[in-house]
């Protein structure tokens, strides 16, 4: 009698082990409890149910919307950095320095005097000279100085104070509107600022941060209300600010106020132009509306700087 047994040789019968669908050449008996598909351990990540693979994983990751501020910005994981506050104190230090190099003070790095023959002023800092702003010289011409004014000081104190106030008010308001609609209201803020100037203050010579850091403020005051929360804290220390400008002398407060208005005027672009032009639950579409408030209210400010310049052109024959 013969024996014919129970099975073939070794391996005979036993179904081959599935592969990795990212790795053909690994044998593997775990799955993605999503997709089903066979994934080795590398090609695995930990769910609430079971594990899925990386792809079911990323695909995950593509269809959750992100997380946005009442801005529009992305929020950041962790404890984000306010890149754009700290670039702006950097300049603001930065030209300081070379002004108070150029004048051999850091306490009198704004003297100069008016020269009795061209009546022209003069300046220790040729920098300072260049940038500061005087309504007279930007009708004639010396446009530089709307922008550049507002990164010049007088003095290290004025200096201190502006970068301490641009400090706290400047991180969080980065943090609500992103780096680049944040730049822009700053930049905003300080063209309100110049404007004012321009159309009030034909005299004298102003320089500072004060009017973009006042904006600041202004935006401060409409990113509570859009939260609907109470702006007294913010309306109160403008209000005290724009006490100590009326009082101390030597104090821009037209330079202030513009400032205030342009960045309260810029936020509410960011913040509720889009709501009013119905945008409703449509991202992307609140986030043109947005910009291009943000666009409009950039072209006013320069158009009403324009529209001085060139009454101050005709008034005094520039």
């Amino acid at each position: 009698m013969t024996n014919p047994g129970w099975g073939g040789g070794p391996g005979e019968g036993i179904p081959p082990q599935p592969r990795c669908v990212r790795h053909p050449d690994r044998p593997t008996g775990l799955s993605c409890t999503r997709c089903g598909r066979p994934a080795c351990p590398e090609c695995l990540r930990p769910a609430s149910v079971g594990q899925h693979c990386v792809d079911c994983v990323a695909e995950d990751n593509r269809r959750t919307a992100q997380v946005r501020t009442v801005a529009g910005a992305p929020v950041r994981s962790g404890l984000p950095t306010p890149v754009v506050t700290y670039v702006l104190m950097a300049i603001n230090v930065v030209v300081f320095l070379v002004t108070a190099l150029q004048a051999q003070s850091v306490m009198d790095n704004g003297r100069g005097f008016v020269n009795p023959f061209t009546g022209a002023a003069v300046f220790d800092s040729e920098l300072f000279g260049r940038w500061v702003l005087s309504p007279l010289d930007v009708a004639n011409g010396d446009w530089m100085r709307i922008l550049g004014s507002g990164f010049l000081h007088f003095g290290l104190l004025h200096l201190a104070v502006n970068m301490f106030a641009l400090y706290i008010l400047g991180r969080d308001t980065e943090l609500v509107f992103g780096r680049s609609r944040y730049l822009c209201v700053y930049l905003i803020s300080l063209l309100g600022g110049s404007a004012s100037v321009m159309a009030f203050e034909n005299g004298g010579f102003t320089a500072g941060a004060s009017g973009a850091i006042f904006g600041i403020m202004g935006a401060q005051a409409v990113i509570l209300l859009k939260l609907r929360r109470s702006p007294a804290p913010v309306v109160g220390v403008i209000a005290i600010n724009v006490i100590i400008s009326v009082t101390v002398p030597g104090i821009s407060i037209f330079g202030h106020l513009g400032g205030l208005v342009a960045g309260a005027a810029a936020a509410a672009a960011l913040l509720y132009a889009p709501q009013w032009l119905g945008a409703g639950q449509d991202r992307e579409k609140a986030i043109r509306i947005g910009w291009i408030g943000l666009a409009v209210v950039a072209l006013v400010t320069v158009g009403l700087i324009g529209l001085r310049a060139a009454q101050l052109r005709s008034e005094f024959g520039l």
